[in-house]
């Protein structure tokens, strides 16, 4: 992907919101949109689905990173409900010791946020959806189950298997979901990952592929979780920068107007 050349509208607006969930509760959510000169009238917006570790500055940087490839950005707090007001870490906790996000919440908080974005007079209609960590396996659930126009999951365990006895998570798998996929998918994933594992990066794409669907996988080497966190020993630039031109490539084909 060298040959690819970033676009990047620097100028951004950014603030907290309030957005409907598609099961009508209120949620705090952060909107970040392009602003100033070069931006498109009529773009694509994104739903950024946060981390396990919740709702902090790391995956706000990461919605202004994908605002500035020129898309309405909107990060729904989906701990929001379980602790309203409280810290990232204070929501994250309360959020594990109810065992996490139930899928059933996830589904109606990311369908409520690309409502959300379609609303906007900057929407051209199309909406896509990225994950990271556990918003990885969130991003590929909500693809089954909402009306989506591409996805991008960034190194999600538990898409394939359960997680291990004793984790406290009550997730399952969702491998009996992927028939449903709605959108074209993006993995981005790394071969030192022991959540997923390879060998479940590999079930991924056979399933998809027998069903049909739209899929890119990309494996990075010397790369294991998180390697898009910055603020992280797991950093690796190569796979990160390579990633990052991977997903404006994609959102260009599937999100532009």
């Amino acid at each position: 992907m060298r040959d690819l050349i970033l676009v990047v509208n620097e100028d951004l607006s950014a603030k907290t919101i309030t957005i409907t969930s598609g099961d009508g509760s209120a949620i705090q959510a952060y909107s970040v949109t392009p602003e100033g000169e070069g931006r498109a009238a009529s773009r694509g917006g994104v739903v950024l689905i946060h981390h396990l570790p919740g709702y902090d500055r790391g995956q706000k940087e990461l919605a202004r990173h994908v605002a500035e490839l020129g898309y309405d950005v909107v990060v729904p707090n989906l701990y929001w409900r379980q602790a309203p007001g409280a810290s990232p870490d204070d929501a994250a906790a309360a959020a594990r010791a109810n065992g996490g996000k139930p899928d059933t919440e996830l589904v109606s908080d990311v369908a409520g946020a690309a409502a959300h974005l379609r609303a906007l007079p900057t929407s051209n209609g199309k909406v896509g959806v990225i994950g990271y960590c556990s918003g990885g396996r969130q991003s590929v659930l909500a693809a089954c189950n909402v009306h989506l126009d591409a996805a991008v999951d960034n190194y999600g365990a538990f898409v394939i298997g359960d997680p291990p006895e004793g984790s406290g998570m009550t997730m399952t798998g969702i491998e009996e979901q992927l028939p449903n996929l709605r959108c074209p998918l993006l993995g981005l994933f790394g071969n030192d990952d022991k959540f997923p594992p390879p060998a479940d990066v590999d079930k991924l794409e056979q399933i998809l592929t027998a069903n049909g669907k739209t899929v890119e996988i990309h494996r990075y080497d010397d790369a294991a979780h998180a390697f898009f966190s910055t603020e992280r020993p797991s950093y690796r630039v190569h796979a990160a920068n390579d990633g990052w031109a991977r997903i404006a490539a994609f959102y260009g084909k599937y999100l532009a107007s």
